[in-house]
């Protein structure tokens, strides 16, 4: 059930009595990780309520094709982008017919046609109805345009028949669903990520910080939660939309950040991709500097240091299995980066030359050297942030799940 984890589902509601394990479908989904809306056709609306499918998957329940609200922003071809699967259950005889023919008249038939991603229908309906060779028939055609049946299972049903035409139980139709998605690198994990700046205050007006964008950290969270981990991102102040199934906490300063991520503990991996300030004011005006026109010297700062998150969580009580550093340097990249790995008791740093032009901070891509406890550079050539995150969630994988 792991690879449900963080995988969005849509459950499409057909009207049937089956309608009532639903319910508790959307428990079972959601127990094992996966994010759930639920959407219903009008019949559906006659054997179990909105209300309750919204409280159990904690999100608004769709239904109407032509919901103003919910059109004004393409609402059906949202849903169709934001599902990796969808699963009707139950799915009668008349959706099924409806599928086979192409009919798109209500949201549900309409969000079938327009995703990409997989679907899954779990009949339910009277043994006779399921042997009709017109259903026999919509059947064979969705198989054979990809669609994945679940069941049915055969029983005693609601009209008091005996035979194949009831609903799965919820209980496996999520063990089904599960097995619709291949176990990803980091399946079951948790992995925490920092990113971005720091920004330290001098006043209310100024600040210390750098010029990191945050976006390595972001890919890598992203590349994290596609490989099927649980993904904690604590970001510093950045202009950067949050990643698809990402739990994201702002932070501004680094002691923020340091207490973000403790709070985050514990975690199987931390990557530490953030360009914390190493020094911050001793003390934040309480009103705007001025500048002292008496004085021709300029003005001096008091600095004290910031805490090393990286260290800190390297040597926690509650260490991650795993843990991953960034070294941004300008010369002698490899032996900084190097030196750092061991002082700090890192299992892995990410080694780049900031001073090459169009790579490092604020730019796009990125060239990297990954160095491990070995000491061995394993050069990985310049590539877009996003290939280059993939490829480090890669190669942290094989580590984390060496070979039997």
């Amino acid at each position: 059930m792991q690879r449900l984890l963080n995988k969005q589902v849509v459950l499409g509601i057909s009207g049937g009595i089956a309608a009532y394990k639903s319910a508790e479908l959307v428990r079972r989904l959601k127990d094992a990780g996966a994010q759930v809306r639920v959407v219903m056709t009008r019949a559906a609306h006659e054997f179990i309520t909105p209300l309750t499918l919204q409280a159990l998957s904690g999100n608004p329940v769709h239904g109407d094709l032509l919901d103003p609200a919910a059109e004004a922003a393409m609402g059906h071809i949202e849903l169709a982008r934001w599902a990796d699967l969808v699963l009707i259950a139950p799915a009668t005889a008349d959706l099924m017919a409806r599928l086979a023919t192409g009919r798109g008249d209500d949201l549900l038939t309409t969000l079938v046609l327009a995703t990409d991603a997989s679907i899954a229908l779990a009949p339910a309906m009277n043994q006779a109805m399921w042997r009709d060779p017109a259903t026999q028939a919509n059947l064979e055609t969705l198989l054979q345009r990809g669609f994945r049946v679940f069941g049915p299972a055969a029983g005693e049903q609601a009209c008091g028949d005996v035979g194949p035409g009831r609903m799965l139980e919820p209980v496996e139709l999520a063990m089904r669903c599960a097995e619709c998605f291949e176990l990803g690198l980091l399946s079951g994990r948790h992995v925490l990520i920092n990113a971005g700046p720091t920004r330290e205050a001098i006043d209310p007006v100024r600040y210390i910080s750098n010029h990191s964008s945050g976006k390595m950290g972001f890919a890598l969270a992203e590349a994290a939660a596609e490989a099927g981990a649980r993904v904690t991102l604590v970001a510093g102040p950045v202009n950067l939309p949050t990643p698809p199934r990402v739990q994201r906490i702002d932070v501004t300063t680094a002691v923020e950040m340091l207490a973000a991520c403790e709070q985050a503990l514990p975690a199987d991996l931390f990557i530490a991709s953030a360009a914390v300030a190493d020094y911050r004011p001793a003390q934040c005006a309480p009103g705007k500097l001025k500048k002292d026109t008496t004085r021709e010297d300029g003005m001096t700062l008091h600095l004290v240091r910031n805490p090393d998150i990286l260290a800190t969580l390297a040597t926690h009580a509650r260490r991650p299995a795993y843990c991953v550093g960034f070294a941004a340097e300008t010369d002698d990249v490899l032996g900084y980066a190097s030196d750092k790995l061991t002082r700090k008791n890192l299992d892995l740093i990410v080694a780049n030359d900031i001073s090459q032009a169009g790579i490092g901070f604020n730019s796009d891509d990125n060239a990297v050297t990954l160095i491990d406890r070995s000491l061995t550079p394993q050069p990985l050539p310049q590539a877009s942030k996003q290939k280059l995150a993939r490829q480090i969630i890669a190669r942290i994988a094989q580590h984390l799940n060496p070979p039997a």
